[in-house]
C-alpha cells in the first residue's frame, strides 16, 4: 500500500434510516470480498467496509471527492434511494468515531460494535486495503470506542441485541425455571446464551450447525441442564422450547411454517441477519415472532438510562475528531513542507556543483569541500525554518492558498499543486 494524501468518501445503509430488508439486501456474502473489490477500483488507494446485523458500510480514499463518490454510486446496493446515505470526508470520519464508540447502534453503547469494527480492520489489512488515511481513521475509532466504555457508563445494563433480545422475551414470558433454545453460536447467540443463564432458565438447547461450538457455548454457562444439539435436531426441539431466540449466519431461513407448526405457545425473537424466520410463521396460532423492530421498547429504555454517559461520548467523539483533523493536517502539512526541501534540494545542488566545479580549478581539498557544502545545507536549513513554521500554521487554519502558494514559490518546477492541496484549493473556491 503506498501512502496516501487523499480524501475519504463513505456509503452507508443502516438501521436509523433503512428498513432490515434493506440492510441485508445491501451486505455482501463476504466482507473481505467488498473491501477487494472496492480496492480494484481506478483511483481507489484504499478501502474498508463494516457488515453488521444491522447497517453496511463502505469507505474508500481517493485522491478527490469526486472520484470517491463515483466509485461509491457504482457499488451502492439497488434499494430504496433515502436508505442510502452518501459521506463526504469529515462526515465518514465523525461517522466511524461515533459508530464504534456505540452512538450509532440500535442498543446504546453496545460491546459488540467495538469488537466489529476491529474484526474489518483486520480484514482490510489481510487485503492491504488499509494505508495512512485509514489506519488513522480507524485507531482513532478504536481508541474511542475504548474509552467510551472505560471512561463513561454508557454500557451499563443491556449492551446488546443478544441480551436486548433476551430482555423482551422475558417481559412477555416467564423465564424462571422456562426451556429456552439458541439457534446460532456465534456472538450474538453466546450473548443471548449468557443472558438467558442470568435470568434463571431451567433448560437451555444451543443449535449450531457446528455441535462442537454448540457445546463450547452451552458449556460455557451455568445452568444444570443446558446441551447441544446440531440445526437437525430443531424439529424435535422446537416444540418443547418456550422461547426461541434465531442468531444465525444462514443466507436462507432457518425455521420456517412447517418447523413452526407442532409448536404452541412459543415466543420467536430473529436477531438474524439475514432473517432466520420465514414471514410465513406468522399465519401459525401460537407463535408469535419478534424482529429487531421490535427491540426498540427495550433499546429506548436503555437508551433513557444512558442519555446523561452518550452527553458525554458524545463531547469525546467531538473532542477526538477535531484532534483528528488536526492530524491529518499536520501530515499534509509535513508533506507540502517535504515536497519545498526536496524542490530547495534540488536547487541547492545545482549551485552547489557550479561552486564547486569553480572552486576545484583552484586545488580545493576534501576540508574545504565539506565546509562548503556545509555551508549550503545550513543555509537551506535556515532559510527554509520561517516558511516550515508559517506552512504548519496555514495547515492548521486550512489557509491552502498560502501552502499552494509557497509550493510555487520553492519549487516552480511543479506544475501543478499536489491533488490535495489542488482539491481544497477548489473546495474554498466553490465556498
Amino acid at each position: 500500500m503506498t501512502p496516501s494524501t487523499g480524501v475519504i468518501s463513505g456509503v452507508r445503509v443502516s438501521h436509523d434510516r433503512a428498513s432490515l430488508d434493506d440492510v441485508a439486501a445491501a451486505c455482501h456474502a463476504d466482507e473481505q470480498e467488498v473491501v477487494a473489490r472496492l480496492a480494484e477500483e481506478p483511483g481507489v488507494s484504499e478501502a474498508f467496509a463494516l457488515q453488521t446485523c444491522n447497517r453496511f458500510e463502505a469507505y474508500v480514499v481517493t485522491d478527490t471527492p469526486a472520484t470517491g463518490r463515483a466509485v461509491l454510486a457504482d457499488f451502492a446496493p439497488d434499494i430504496e434511494t433515502h436508505s442510502v446515505v452518501e459521506m463526504a470526508h469529515e462526515e465518514s470520519l465523525r461517522h466511524l468515531l461515533r459508530v464504534t464508540a456505540g452512538l450509532e447502534s440500535i442498543v446504546l453503547g453496545e460491546d459488540q460494535i467495538i469488537g466489529q469494527v476491529r474484526d474489518a480492520y483486520k480484514s482490510a489489512q489481510e487485503r492491504d486495503a488499509v494505508g495512512p488515511m485509514l489506519e488513522a481513521a480507524l485507531t482513532k475509532a478504536l481508541h474511542v470506542g475504548e474509552r467510551a466504555r472505560t471512561e463513561t457508563a454508557i454500557n451499563e445494563g443491556v449492551v446488546s441485541i443478544g441480551s436486548a433480545a433476551v430482555t423482551l422475551a422475558g417481559e412477555q414470558v416467564d423465564l424462571d425455571g422456562s426451556t429456552a433454545l439458541v439457534v446460532g453460536a456465534g456472538e450474538m447467540g453466546t450473548i443471548a446464551v449468557n443472558a438467558f443463564a442470568d435470568a434463571g432458565v431451567g433448560t437451555l438447547v444451543v443449535a449450531n450447525r457446528s455441535v462442537e461450538r454448540a457445546k463450547t457455548v452451552a458449556g460455557s454457562v451455568d445452568i444444570a441442564d443446558a446441551r447441544a444439539v446440531g440445526l437437525d435436531a430443531l424439529p424435535t426441539c422446537l416444540p418443547r422450547a418456550d422461547v426461541v431466540i434465531t442468531a444465525t449466519g444462514s443466507e436462507g431461513y432457518v425455521l420456517d411454517a412447517d418447523s413452526l407448526s407442532d409448536c404452541s405457545e412459543t415466543l420467536v425473537v430473529d436477531i438474524a441477519q439475514p432473517r432466520d424466520v420465514s414471514p410465513a410463521v406468522a399465519v401459525l396460532d401460537g407463535v408469535t415472532v419478534h424482529d429487531m423492530a421490535a427491540l426498540e421498547s427495550v433499546t429506548d429504555r436503555t437508551r433513557a438510562r444512558r442519555r446523561a454517559a452518550a452527553e458525554s461520548v458524545e463531547a469525546m467523539v467531538d473532542r477526538e475528531f477535531e484532534n483528528l483533523l488536526e492530524q491529518y493536517k499536520r501530515k499534509r502539512a509535513d508533506e507540502v513542507i517535504a515536497a519545498m526541501y526536496e524542490g530547495a534540494e534540488r536547487m541547492k545542488e545545482r549551485e552547489l556543483q557550479t561552486a564547486l566545479s569553480q572552486l576545484d580549478a583552484h586545488g580545493l581539498d576534501d576540508e574545504q569541500r565539506a565546509i562548503v557544502e556545509s555551508m549550503a545545507d545550513a543555509l537551506v536549513s535556515q532559510l527554509l525554518a520561517p516558511p516550515t513554521k508559517s506552512l504548519r500554521d496555514a495547515a492548521a487554519e486550512d489557509d491552502w492558498t498560502t501552502i499552494n502558494t509557497a509550493l510555487q514559490l520553492f519549487d516552480p518546477e511543479a506544475a501543478e499543486p499536489p491533488a490535495f492541496v489542488a482539491e481544497q484549493l477548489e473546495s474554498t473556491a466553490d465556498d
